[in-house]
C-alpha cells in the first residue's frame, strides 16, 4: 500500500514537474514584450486617473498612446507641459495653438434666483432634477445640491454664498469631469486667458426671466451694440461671447443691466 502511495506521489510531481518546466518555457518563448515608451509615458503622467482622457486610467492611456496612436494631449491634467514630455518620447510635435481651458459654471442663480417648491430629499442634483427638473423657478439654474463638487478630484469646486456652484480656476485641471455629472449642463469650458463671461444659460426672454431671476440674462442686446470688436450676439434671448474675438475691454460687463455678464469663472 505504501508502494502504491509512493508511486502515486512521484508521477503527481513529475507531472507537477514536467508542466512547470512547460509553463516557463511557454512563458519566454511566447513572451509579448512591453514596450518600454509606456513605462516611460506612465511616471510623466500625473496619475490622477480621473477618466478624463477617456481612457480608464493613466496606465490604459499610456498603452493607447503607444500601440493605438492616441493622441498625446488627451491629458488635461497635465496639460503642455506633459504633452510635450510625451511627444520627446514618441517624437511628436504637440499643436501649441492649443489654449488651456478651464471650466466655468454659467449660472448665478441661487439664492437671487426663486425656488419653485421645497425641495426635501437626496443632496444630489440628479436625484432633484427627476422631479420637474429641479426645485429652482429657472430650469437652467444650478440646482445647488453639490454633484460636481463631490466628484471633483482636483477640489476645484466649492459652494458660494448664493448657494451656487464655484470654480477656483487655479485648481481646475480642465477634466470636464463636472460637465459631465451636472445634469443641467450649465458648466462649461472656456479660455482660461479670457475673463469675460456670460454666466446664465436661460434662453427664455425677459418675460418670462425676470419674475425668476435677479441675474439671468434678458436678451436685451445692450452688450451686443456697445461692443466694439463685435465679440458678443444675443442668440434665442441668451448672449454669447465669441472668444476669439473678444479682448476683454469690460464694455459688455459694464453695460449689463442685470450683471449678467461679468469677469469670474464662477
Amino acid at each position: 500500500m505504501n508502494q502504491i502511495y509512493l508511486v502515486s506521489i512521484s508521477a503527481m510531481g513529475g507531472i507537477g514537474i514536467f508542466f512547470g518546466v512547460l509553463l516557463a518555457y511557454s512563458s519566454k518563448k511566447f513572451a509579448v514584450e512591453k514596450d518600454e515608451r509606456i513605462e516611460k509615458i506612465e511616471e510623466i503622467l500625473p496619475g490622477a486617473n480621473c477618466g478624463a482622457c477617456g481612457h480608464p486610467g493613466c496606465t490604459s492611456y499610456s498603452e493607447a498612446i503607444v500601440n493605438q496612436a492616441e493622441s498625446i494631449q488627451l491629458c488635461t491634467v497635465g496639460g503642455a507641459k506633459t504633452a510635450t514630455k510625451i511627444g520627446d518620447i514618441m517624437g511628436v510635435l504637440i499643436d501649441e495653438s492649443l489654449i488651456t481651458k478651464v471650466a466655468c459654471v454659467k449660472c448665478q442663480g441661487g439664492f437671487n434666483c426663486l425656488d419653485s417648491f421645497e425641495y426635501k430629499g437626496v443632496e444630489d442634483c440628479h436625484t432633484a432634477s427627476l422631479m420637474y427638473r429641479g426645485q429652482k423657478s429657472c430650469k437652467y439654474g444650478c440646482l445647488g445640491l453639490k454633484s460636481c463638487m463631490k466628484i471633483c478630484p482636483f477640489n476645484a469646486i466649492t459652494m458660494n454664498q448664493f448657494g451656487v456652484a464655484q470654480i477656483d480656476i487655479d485648481r481646475c485641471n480642465g477634466c470636464e469631469l463636472c460637465i459631465r455629472e451636472c445634469p443641467k449642463g450649465i458648466i462649461e469650458m472656456v479660455p482660461n486667458d479670457k475673463s469675460v463671461h456670460v454666466i446664465c444659460k436661460n434662453k427664455e426672454t425677459a418675460k418670462t426671466v425676470k419674475p425668476k431671476c435677479k441675474v439671468g440674462c434678458i436678451g436685451c442686446k445692450l452688450c451686443e451694440r456697445v461692443c466694439e470688436q463685435k465679440a458678443i450676439e444675443v442668440k434665442d434671448n441668451l448672449a454669447k461671447i465669441n472668444y476669439n474675438l473678444c479682448t476683454g475691454c469690460n464694455a459688455c460687463v459694464i453695460k449689463c443691466p442685470v450683471k449678467a455678464i461679468n469677469t469670474k469663472t464662477e
